[in-house]
């Protein structure tokens, strides 16, 4: 990177593409009329602020916190894995609409540049805010801090549970799903991807 500080505006824009504008007073009224379908009603004692609450609770769901990209010179040439695990998350199943929630662990091994440890669990944020699926959202933490830091190698391991699952449908309480992405050293030499799924967990 010829910068060490990215600008996460710019780069959601360019990687993610938008969400767009949230409405809030748009999904109050179609939280409410959600209620009634369903046989309650929002004006009962105990239901009149639910549409209001609902519709601020998916936008936070939905919303990641601005961070900056903060890089760093690797000027000791530090070439071993850096790893934070149990990184916790909660995102949206685009399918129902219901949360899952979980860890990752992201690690990487360096290139000439490394990054602020806490950014690891901010890019974690950046993919989880906004209707997922666990898959596409593994890869896309691995892809986005191969393309911004130019790192020798990305591993990272997603475990969660997913209440479209555990609540309804099967019903398969406490049941978990494991997805890993890997990419560059992590990926194809043995020895390296061994230590990164075992220090992973």
């Amino acid at each position: 990177m010829s910068s060490s500080v990215t600008s996460i505006a710019e780069q959601r824009t360019r990687d993610l593409g938008t969400l767009g504008g949230i409405d809030l007073e748009a999904a109050e009224v179609a939280a409410e009329a959600l209620m009634r379908a369903l046989g309650m009603d929002p004006e009962a004692q105990g239901l009149s602020d639910t549409p209001k609450r609902v519709a601020r609770a998916y936008a936070e769901l939905l919303t990641p916190r601005e961070f900056t990209m903060t890089t760093f010179p690797n000027d000791e040439e530090y070439d071993e894995l850096v790893l934070a695990k149990d990184i916790p998350f909660t995102s949206l199943c685009e399918h129902h609409l219901l949360p899952f929630t979980g860890t990752a662990s992201v690690g990487y091994l360096p290139g000439p540049r490394i990054l602020g440890l806490s950014k690891l669990a901010r890019v974690v944020e950046l993919f989880a805010r906004r209707p997922q699926v666990q898959e596409r959202m593994t890869k896309q933490i691995a892809g986005w801090l191969d393309r911004q830091l130019g790192p020798r190698g990305v591993g990272v391991v997603v475990q969660a549970e997913h209440t479209c699952m555990t609540l309804r449908g099967v019903q398969a309480r406490g049941s978990a799903t494991v997805t890993s992405a890997l990419t560059g050293l992590i990926r194809t030499d043995e020895r390296t991807r061994a230590e990164f799924l075992s220090l992973a967990g």
